[in-house]
């Protein structure tokens, strides 16, 4: 029954720094349901140094939040108009330089699922607001870097591979990545 379709409406709003100590548990519920099951042991404990809340999606009001009807988050994501491609506030290399919209594509960052919601249209409906936000701000294309458990969403929703990465870490470990792009 975990991959059923939703039997009531889900919500979706701007997440707010309210939201901020129920994103942290639905991210670490995600990164540890979701990519627990791909990555070994010591790439799942060092994707928490490269994944987490960016608190300045939160600021420039381009961060979703998706709830189930009874109120709990179980979904998600965002977008930036910001040269950071991903990571939470924690994160090393962050860049909160502004991008071109002629130039530059637009970042989808920080897309998380409850496991226990996913494969049900959550990250779709994430994907899609955030495209459409992007396109109204200009951005012509959309770029990415998505985790293992994540890449199949977007090659279902039109992403193209650029290149695989490995993600290094202050652990010394790498995780596994890909960069996705998309002409919006």
């Amino acid at each position: 029954m975990a991959n059923a379709p939703m039997s009531a409406p889900l919500i979706h709003r701007l997440a707010t720094r309210a939201d901020l100590p129920e994103l942290e548990a639905l991210m670490g519920s995600a990164i540890r349901g979701l990519l627990g099951p791909v990555l070994d042991a010591p790439q799942l404990e060092a994707s928490f140094e490269i994944m987490g809340v960016d608190s300045g999606l939160i600021d420039d009001g381009t961060y979703f939040a998706v709830t189930h009807p009874d109120g709990r988050l179980i979904g998600c994501g965002g977008w930036s108009a910001r040269a950071t491609s991903f990571g939470g506030d924690h994160s090393a290399g962050r860049d909160a330089s502004l991008l071109d919209p002629a130039t530059a594509p637009a970042r989808i960052r920080a897309m998380y699922t409850h496991p226990e919601f996913a494969r049900r249209g959550i990250g779709r409906r994430i994907l899609a607001l955030c495209e459409d936000a992007a396109r109204t701000a200009g951005f012509k294309r959309a770029a990415l870097v998505a985790t293992v458990a994540g890449e199949p969403l977007y090659r279902t929703a039109g992403y193209q591979l650029d290149r695989r990465i490995a993600v290094p870490t202050a652990r010394g470990t790498t995780v596994p990545c890909a960069e996705m792009s998309k002409v919006l």
